[in-house]
C-alpha cells in the first residue's frame, strides 16, 4: 500500500463515483464535532462558574462518545450504517434537549454528568461510517490514502471552525446557543448521510469474528494506545487554553486560540501526506506522538495570549499527521470485517484520552495554574509515546483483511 498521496490523488478520491452525496452530508454532520464539546464546556462553566464542574461534564460526554463509537461501529459493520445512524440520531436529539433543560434548571453535577454521558453515547458516528466507505468505494493505494487524509484534514477544518464558533456563540444572549446550533447541524447531516443511496446500499462483510472484535489484532491495540496518548495530550490543552483566556479577561478568545493550532494542522497535514517521515507506519506512530508531546512544552512558556497563540500554531503542525496515520494504519492492522469498529476504537481511545486529560486539567488549572496543565500534557504524551515505541512491532505485521470482492455493495 502506498504511504503517500499527491494532489492528483485527492482530486481522484473526491471525484469517486457515488461519493459526492456522502461527502457533502458528512461535512454537515461532522462540522459541529469540536463545537459541541467545547460549547457544552463553556455553557456549563458560564452557568456554574466552575471550570472543574465544566470539565467533569465535558469528560462525561467524551466517555459517552468513547463507548458509543465502539457500539455503533460494531453495529454498522454487522447491519450497515443506515439503521444504526437513524436510531442514534433520534436518541441524541432527545438526550441533548434534556441536558440543556437540566443546565437551565441548575441541576447538580451528579445529574449533569450522566446526561452528558448519554449525549455522547448517542452522538451519531458519521465519521466512522464515512471513513469506512473509502475502503469500499476507492481503489487500494494512494487514492484511498488520499481519502483517509481528506477525512483527517476536513476534521481539522472543523476544529478550526468549531472552537471559534463555540467561543463566539457563548457570548450570545443565551450561553447555550452553541450547543443547540451544533446539535441541529449534527442531526441534519447525519440524517442526510444515513439516507443517501450509496450509504444505504452498503452491506457488511460476513465474518465470524471474535468477542474482542477489532481489538483481537495486537497491532490494533497499539494503534489505540497511540490514539489514547494523542487524546490525553489534547485534553489537557483544551481546558488550559480557555482557562488562560478567561484569567486574562478575554473568555471569548479561548475557542479562537484553539482554532490557531488547527490552521497549522491543516496546512502542514497536506504537505506531510505527500512526503511522510518516517515512511514506515509502525515507526510513524510513536515518533509523531513523541514530537507532538515535546512541542506541547512550548505552551507553558508564554505569559501573554499572543505568545500562547503563536505556541499553539507551532504545536498544531503534528495534529493532522497523527490523525491521518491512525486512519491509514487501520487498513494494515484491523481484522477482516471490522473496519468501522476499528475506527470506532480509534475514536474511543482519543475520547477516553480527552476525557482523562480534560478532567485532570480542570483540577490542575484551579489548584496550580495553566502552566502545570501544559507540562502535564507533554509528560503524559511522552510516556505513552514510549509505550507505543515498545509495541511498534505489532503494527508491522498486517492483520487478515477482506478483499474488495468480499465487500457487498448493492446498487440501488
Amino acid at each position: 500500500m502506498s504511504h503517500s498521496a499527491r494532489f492528483s490523488d485527492y482530486r481522484a478520491a473526491l471525484s469517486t463515483p457515488g461519493m459526492r452525496g456522502p461527502i457533502t452530508a458528512s461535512l454537515l454532520a461532522r462540522l459541529p464535532i469540536a463545537m459541541i464539546g467545547l460549547s457544552l464546556l463553556l455553557y456549563v462553566q458560564h452557568e456554574t462558574g466552575s471550570f472543574a464542574t465544566a470539565g467533569l461534564v465535558s469528560a462525561g460526554a467524551l466517555v459517552g462518545v468513547a463507548v458509543g463509537s465502539i457500539l455503533q461501529g460494531r453495529l454498522m459493520d454487522r447491519l450497515g450504517p443506515t439503521r444504526p445512524l437513524l436510531a442514534t440520531v433520534g436518541l441524541f436529539a432527545l438526550f441533548m434537549a434534556v441536558a440543556v433543560l437540566a443546565v437551565e434548571a441548575g441541576a447538580a453535577p451528579g445529574a449533569l454528568v450522566p446526561l452528558a454521558f448519554a449525549v455522547g453515547l448517542t452522538e451519531p458516528m458519521v465519521g466512522s461510517a464515512s471513513r469506512s466507505l473509502w475502503a469500499v468505494m476507492a481503489p487500494a493505494g494512494s487514492v484511498r490514502l488520499a481519502g483517509y487524509a481528506y477525512e483527517a484534514i476536513s476534521m481539522e477544518v472543523f476544529f478550526i471552525l468549531g472552537p471559534g464558533l463555540a467561543g463566539v456563540l457563548v457570548a450570545a444572549p443565551w450561553a447555550g446557543t452553541g450547543v443547540v446550533v451544533g446539535a441541529a447541524s449534527m442531526v441534519a447531516g447525519a440524517l442526510w448521510f444515513a439516507l443517501n443511496p450509496t450509504v444505504r446500499a452498503v452491506r457488511p462483510v460476513r465474518t465470524r469474528g471474535s468477542l474482542l472484535g477489532a481489538l483481537a489484532s495486537p497491532g490494533m491495540r497499539t494503534v489505540a494506545l497511540a490514539a489514547l496518548g494523542f487524546g490525553v495530550t489534547i485534553g489537557f490543552i483544551e481546558v488550559a487554553v480557555p482557562a488562560a483566556a478567561a484569567r486574562a479577561g478575554h473568555v471569548g478568545l479561548g475557542g479562537l486560540l484553539l482554532s490557531l493550532w488547527s490552521i497549522s494542522s491543516v496546512l502542514f497535514g497536506v504537505l506531510y501526506a505527500m512526503k511522510p517521515v518516517p515512511r514506515a507506519m509502525h515507526l510513524r506512530l510513536p515518533v509523531l506522538l513523541g514530537g507532538f508531546a515535546l512541542l506541547s512544552t512550548l505552551l507553558a512558556v508564554p505569559t501573554t495570549l499572543w505568545g500562547l497563540g503563536l505556541a499553539l500554531f507551532a504545536v498544531g503542525t503534528l495534529i493532522t499527521p497523527q490523525s491521518t496515520t491512525h486512519s491509514a494504519v487501520i487498513e494494515q492492522v484491523a481484522p477482516r470485517g471490522t473496519a468501522t469498529e476499528a475506527f470506532g476504537w480509534v475514536v474511543t481511545a482519543v475520547t477516553v484520552g480527552l476525557a482523562a486529560g480534560q478532567s485532570l486539567s480542570g483540577r490542575l488549572v484551579e489548584s496550580h495554574g495553566t502552566g502545570w496543565a501544559f507540562l502535564a500534557a507533554s509528560g503524559s504524551g511522552l510516556v505513552i509515546a514510549a509505550l507505543v515505541w515498545v509495541f511498534r512491532g505489532t503494527v508491522a505485521t498486517p492483520a487478515e483483511l477482506p478483499s474488495r470482492e468480499e465487500v457487498e455493495l448493492v446498487a440501488r
